[in-house]
């Protein structure tokens, strides 16, 4: 059964602006479900998982496109990086002669890749300015409900509006950490897969197509050992030399492994805020894990009672919070780095997130809990310093409803992230 994602408008409307869409997601996110539910009645396609068009691809990319045609879909372009220099020379003499008859521009391919760390250099160099980029990760809370979304907007006058008109329902927070323990993986939520067979497979699956051939043959144990570390520090500051001394590599391997599983949309970074006054600001990002799943399969959390009371809490709450506003981001086709950022200095005041508009802060705080109190909100003040209009602040929570703290703080429920 095929599960509507938010991300369809905007893959249409690159398709509409580019002659080729390039989509990235790490594996199983339902990339290739996507393109063939938009465009599977009236596109070709071809997925490089097959031997033969693979090998026709990598030897002979000029006898492989001349074969299949335009428009066309491929699946997996990461197989045969060979056909990003072929697909520009067709389609640079396609728009010669779209501009010569004075035609409108047609989409003339639709590219899917689970590692992009193979593939983004080719595409920059290859395709730039030739095609549109799309984003995708699981499953946001919005799809695996199957309810209405829009782009989140924190400004307090549009959540409460949202608020009452919204079809979300509300969810205690034992069961926002059933969602957490669960992920968004779409074979998973759908019931196709058991959890833990899936994540054991996935892992699997990841690092022998994809993380193998980008590090070395007798590394393998140790990067499975690496990830499991690094998913017991989701939500947490990057430390690359703790890291580093943790599993075993010297630091300049701990970064290359981190940027490949950024990269493969494994676990994303977030920056802190840092315009003009960098003296006194902690400049080491902040790591979150993508999909909740898979890293409390990775912390081998055994049920989801567990990992709401446990430790790692706390963590996982705020993870939860993150990837999804990253994933409403990526819905709408905006980039989550001009957006969102964190706050620390040296005095130890922290603010879990900020999201920045030109000109405008607005703070938010990420708390497990509910009845938190007026300390939630306490080093809101802090931000000040910047000299922008620091807007009235969230206090993310597993609260029912949106309620001020004081005028300039409200408790927002989590459930209503994307809503």
């Amino acid at each position: 059964m095929y599960r509507k994602r938010k991300i369809e408008n905007s893959i249409r409307e690159v398709a509409d602006s580019f002659p080729c869409v390039v989509i990235y997601g790490s594996r199983q996110v339902g990339k290739s479900t996507t393109v063939n539910h938009i465009f599977g009645d009236t596109i070709k396609k071809v997925t490089l998982d097959d031997g033969n068009d693979r090998a026709l691809a990598k030897q002979n990319p000029k006898l492989f496109l001349e074969t299949h045609g335009w428009p066309l879909i491929i699946d997996e372009i990461q197989k045969a990086p060979e056909l990003l220099d072929e697909i520009k020379i067709v389609i640079d003499d396609k728009k010669l002669e779209w501009t010569e008859n004075d035609e409108d521009q047609q989409l003339m391919y639709i590219l899917t890749g689970s590692n992009r760390f193979e593939m983004q250099q080719g595409i920059s160099d290859s395709l730039a300015g030739r095609c549109g980029v799309i984003e995708m990760a699981s499953f946001s809370q919005v799809e695996k409900y199957d309810t209405p979304g829009s782009l989140f907007d924190p400004d307090i006058q549009v959540l409460l509006k949202k608020e009452k008109e919204g079809k979300l329902t509300y969810r205690t927070r034992s069961q926002i950490f059933e969602d957490i323990f669960v992920g968004g993986m779409p074979d998973v939520v759908l019931g196709k897969s058991k959890r833990d067979i899936y994540f054991r497979s996935y892992l699997d699956t990841y690092i022998e197509k994809d993380v193998k051939k980008l590090i070395s043959e007798d590394s393998e144990t140790v990067f499975r050992n690496f990830i499991s570390l690094v998913a017991l520090r989701t939500s947490a500051e990057l430390r690359y030399d703790t890291l580093a001394n943790d599993v075993g590599i010297d630091v300049r391997t701990c970064k290359r492994w981190i940027s490949i599983l950024e990269t493969a949309g494994i676990i994303y970074l977030i920056h802190p805020y840092l315009p003009n006054i960098s003296n006194r600001i902690i400049k080491a990002p902040k790591m979150y894990f993508m999909d909740t799943g898979l890293c409390a399969y990775l912390c081998k959390w055994p049920d989801a009672k567990m990992l709401e009371n446990g430790a790692m809490g706390g963590a996982f709450y705020e993870t939860f919070v993150v990837s999804e506003l990253i994933k409403n981001f990526y819905a709408y086709n905006l980039d989550p780095k001009e957006y969102l950022f964190y706050y620390r200095d040296k005095d130890q005041k922290e603010v879990d997130l900020l999201y920045v508009k030109p000109g405008m802060i607005y703070p938010m705080e990420i708390k497990k809990g509910i009845s938190i109190g007026k300390r939630a909100a306490k080093n809101f003040g802090v931000l000040k310093k910047y000299g922008m209009d620091i807007r009235p602040g969230l206090i993310i929570d597993s609260c029912e409803k949106i309620s001020p703290l004081n005028e300039n703080t409200y408790f927002y429920p989590v459930f209503r992230i994307g809503e």
